[in-house]
């Protein structure tokens, strides 16, 4: 998180006046612990908020419009509040922030006037969702602001900024980063069921095991496209499937049924979601009675499987949770996110965590040439105002 009195100078800074009237809020970015490219398939996924997110300073002010700066991304776009909100080039990221006004405009919120200046301490295409972040940020700030607090439960929160991110933006996202960012619980993982929009917090709490995320600083290019196509191959499998058995999403289908699937391609994204499905419900029991061996194992098995039959990980997330899982103190590793680059998690034992960034990093550069970060995070609240 974002330096609170730091950014209040910044703010400062660029808009002029005293502290006074100047509020800051925050929302975190999410990690997926397990539970990977399940969540379009009907799956129940267990995400983290984290203690990494977007923080944002802001004023009322007197004008008819939405002024917005950042830290750490250039321009200074704005919102005209005298004219109907619209998605504009121009605008570049603060279209995201905008979307999420438009819908609380579109539900009969005031939107009050303010400056505010954005910071996050997420790291830079990473694939930890600063995209949801800012979205629920955005809406938390602009409902505090206008005293609406009573109107909107956190859950109301990040079904409304994830329209605005597949409406306003054009990106068909699911709900999970944006559940996670509104919803998370301090030492707790969300149990989230992606079909019902429904979750349960499950402790995330591992004595002497520290959560590590390894930014592969491999940009994630090929992601996008590859989204949309295994979200294609899935609804081919399950239409496959369901020649054979009426199910309403894939994950409902057992081993036997997946493994039926004639196009053999269909069959590893399906034997994918159905054995990942499995590892979330083996997940959540090794969370409950603090067993991470068992979940340390768990993430390898995913990683194999996000390897082998969705073939998501790319060259650099296999040498980094490689080179992760030969290091010692290692409890697990896998690629989080969407793949094909961004991030990996591994659970460390907290007294071989030097040793295991210099091992790990060593043989991953040897092997790819490039650097990676490292990140020790852990389970965080949701989006809120700070109290300064």
């Amino acid at each position: 998180m974002t330096d609170s009195r730091g950014l209040i100078r910044q703010f400062i800074s660029l808009y002029g006046g005293s502290p006074d009237g100047v509020r800051v809020f925050f929302a975190p970015g999410r990690v997926n612990l397990i539970g990977e490219h399940i969540d379009y398939c009907g799956g129940n996924v267990l995400p983290a908020a984290l203690t990494l997110g977007i923080s944002a300073a802001a004023r009322i002010t007197r004008a008819r419009n939405i002024r917005m700066g950042s830290v750490n991304m250039p321009g200074s776009p704005t919102v005209n509040l005298d004219s109907p909100i619209e998605f504009d080039e121009a605008r570049g990221w603060g279209n995201y922030p905008a979307g999420v006004m438009r819908m609380l405009a579109d539900r009969g919120t005031a939107l009050l006037s303010c400056d505010i200046l954005f910071a996050g301490d997420l790291p830079d295409g990473a694939g930890l969702s600063s995209s949801a972040a800012i979205e629920v940020l955005t809406a938390v700030m602009m409902i505090r602001l206008a005293g609406y607090d009573a109107k909107f439960t956190p859950r109301d929160i990040a079904l409304l900024s994830q329209k605005a991110e597949n409406s306003f933006t054009g990106v068909n996202c699911g709900i999970m980063d944006q559940y996670a960012s509104a919803m998370g619980r301090k030492d707790h993982a969300i149990l989230l069921d992606t079909r019902a929009v429904s979750s349960e917090y499950v402790p995330f709490r591992f004595p002497g095991y520290t959560l590590v995320i390894m930014n592969s600083h491999k940009r994630r290019g090929l992601a996008d496209s590859k989204y949309n196509e295994r979200r294609a191959e899935c609804e081919a499998a399950l239409k496959s499937i369901r020649s054979m058995r009426r199910i309403a999403d894939l994950v409902m289908a057992t081993s036997d049924e997946a493994e039926a699937i004639p196009d053999p391609v269909l069959r590893k994204r399906a034997r994918h979601a159905v054995t990942e499905q499995s590892r979330v419900e083996r997940a959540v029991e090794c969370l409950t009675r603090g067993d991470a061996d068992g979940f340390g194992w768990l993430l390898n098995k995913s990683h194999e499987s996000l390897r082998d039959d969705y073939e998501v990980t790319g060259h650099e997330l296999d040498i980094l949770t490689d080179a992760a899982r030969n290091s010692n103190g290692c409890a697990g590793s896998r690629m989080t996110g969407a793949g094909f680059g961004g991030c990996a998690i591994s659970l460390v034992r907290t007294d071989a965590l030097d040793g295991f960034r210099v091992h790990t990093a060593r043989e991953y550069h040897a092997a790819t040439e490039l650097n990676a970060e490292f990140y020790t995070a852990a389970a965080d609240d949701g989006a809120r105002e700070i109290t300064l």
